[in-house]
């Protein structure tokens, strides 16, 4: 397997944790999204969309990394990342879309550079737009897992899933903006228990070879 990476993508994180979580070895291949890697021709006949993750699987492609983690649960089931239960399993899908589709995409690298151009921002704009969007969503994430009732150690009670993938990832970015994460006292109980697991050292920023 190989891996098309950088280290501060949350996406790419997300992945690198569920590959660890399933016990595989893959060989990253960094892709600097600062320098414009993923908008090279090469890159592209890859991932038309130019973006990263893209995992390489015996020659096979695979992209979008919710996509790609059901792609590992169903080939690669065990250990599983999805609960047994149906309607568990779609409490957790639930959980990981509130972070994939709806807060990240507000505040990844290419939205804040374009309403930073766009609009004329200065950095501290930027970060003010940045944290009004995380405070939002994890309001929202919060919420619902307090209403859920089936949070436990992990987003699904004693069992990592690609919720917990997610939100991981989440943290770390609303950690690197100085965003106030004292109103969701789930999430960072959550958070410090997915932190106490390898899989998710080994996956964090500062561990990547493209980090240097």
């Amino acid at each position: 397997m190989k891996l098309y990476t950088f280290f501060r993508s949350s996406a790419a994180f997300r992945l690198r944790i569920a590959l660890n979580c399933k016990g595989l070895v893959y060989e990253p291949v960094p892709v600097s999204l600062p320098k414009g890697e993923h908008k090279l021709a090469g890159y592209l006949q890859l991932h038309p969309q130019g973006l990263v993750p893209a995992l390489d699987d015996g020659g096979r492609i695979l992209v979008q990394s919710l996509a790609v983690m059901e792609y590992l649960e169903e080939t690669r089931p065990q250990p599983p990342l999805l609960p047994a239960d149906a309607a568990d399993r779609a409490y957790v899908r639930a959980l990981a879309q509130m972070i994939a589709c709806e807060i990240h995409p507000l505040n990844n690298l290419r939205t804040l550079r374009y309403v930073k151009n766009t609009y004329g921002l200065d950095e501290e704009g930027v970060r003010l737009w940045y944290r009004h969007w995380i405070a939002e969503g994890l309001a929202g994430l919060e919420a619902f897992l307090e209403g859920s009732k089936k949070y436990g150690k992990y987003c699904y009670r004693d069992q990592v899933t690609i919720a917990d993938c997610c939100l991981v990832p989440q943290v770390f970015n609303a950690q690197r903006y100085s965003c106030d994460l004292a109103p969701y006292p789930a999430i960072m109980r959550i958070f410090a228990e997915c932190m106490k697991l390898d899989a998710f050292i080994d996956a964090q920023p500062d561990r990547q070879p493209d980090a240097a």
